[in-house]
């Protein structure tokens, strides 16, 4: 298997040129020109020859040369079919390699690790695009995808959400979601100048290493995900407003008053300050109370 050649400014503009390709913005594309960087995906995704990985948005290539260098098999899925002759050229000397021209929200990942992995848990790299970040890692998540992790690169702003406490301004109901979910670990901060073309703000390599068992104990998953989309979509208000007013619950005021205080929150707490094992406990509660709105 060749070496990994793609990397730096210089061979990413000769591939562009060869194609004639041209950036699509509505695909957020950025291509990574900085062999450190990774290195560093790599290294963080703890990758071995026993893996299979799956590779979302490869762009021309770049980081699947090197997953393909250090995993057993690699799995690119690619949006843009511009790109597919491109990475049939990058990545033909690199015979563990797949492409999939396909939209990655429409793939059956759990066929995918049944049928290439023995349904094994898949490691998932990628370079998201920006603007569809969340939906991909929860759609990960919350399918029965077995995933042993996600080494992402992300703006930064996204990645700091993800992995924060408590009473922080950048705590919210994604940082609640992926903690449920994973172990979130930041593993290096990504200039603008790593990319080409230079997207306007930071990003950062997190990794995702998925909690074997859920760090809390919750008889109703989805409610508790109801309380805490309702907490944060009114930050402003006390928790017990926030989740009167939501739409996606359905438990009268005196009952939502109630159980705040049986579980030994003050009257006036906001949402912003429950940490997840709170809102497992105000979940079971409400569940326990079961006194609906009818």
């Amino acid at each position: 298997m060749t070496a990994p050649y793609l990397g730096n400014p210089k061979r990413t503009i000769e591939v562009l040129q060869k194609y004639d390709f041209v950036f699509q913005k509505k695909y957020g594309q950025n291509f990574l020109i900085d062999t450190h960087v990774l290195d560093k995906i790599i290294d963080a995704a703890h990758i071995t020859k026993d893996d299979f990985v799956l590779e979302i948005g490869p762009g021309i290539g770049t980081m699947t040369q090197y997953l393909a260098q250090a995993a057993g098999k690699v799995y690119a899925v690619e949006i843009d079919k511009t790109l597919i002759p491109i990475l049939e050229d990058t990545l033909q000397e690199f015979p563990n390699v797949t492409i999939l021209n396909e939209d990655i929200l429409k793939v059956d990942i759990k066929k995918l690790a049944e049928e290439h992995n023995a349904g094994k848990p898949i490691k998932v790299v990628a370079n998201l695009p920006y603007y569809i970040t969340t939906p991909i890692i929860m759609g990960l998540f919350e399918s029965d995808v077995p995933i042993a992790s996600i080494t992402v690169m992300v703006q930064k702003e996204v990645a700091d959400r993800m992995q924060v406490g408590p009473g922080t301004k950048d705590y919210g109901a994604l940082s609640l979601a992926v903690q449920y979910y994973a172990d979130p670990y930041i593993v290096a901060n990504v200039p603008p100048n790593c990319f080409m073309p230079r997207p306007k703000v930071g990003s950062a390599v997190i990794r995702l290493t998925r909690h074997r068992e859920p760090p809390v104990d919750v008889r109703d998953e989805k409610l508790m995900f109801r309380l805490i989309r309702a907490s944060f979509n009114q930050r402003r208000k006390t928790l017990a407003n926030g989740l009167n007013n939501s739409p996606e619950l359905s438990f009268f005021k005196e009952e939502i008053q109630r159980t705040i205080e049986s579980c030994g929150f003050q009257a006036g707490i906001r949402g912003e300050t429950l940490t997840l094992a709170d809102f497992a406990r105000l979940a079971n509660a409400l569940a326990d109370g079961n006194t609906a709105k009818e």
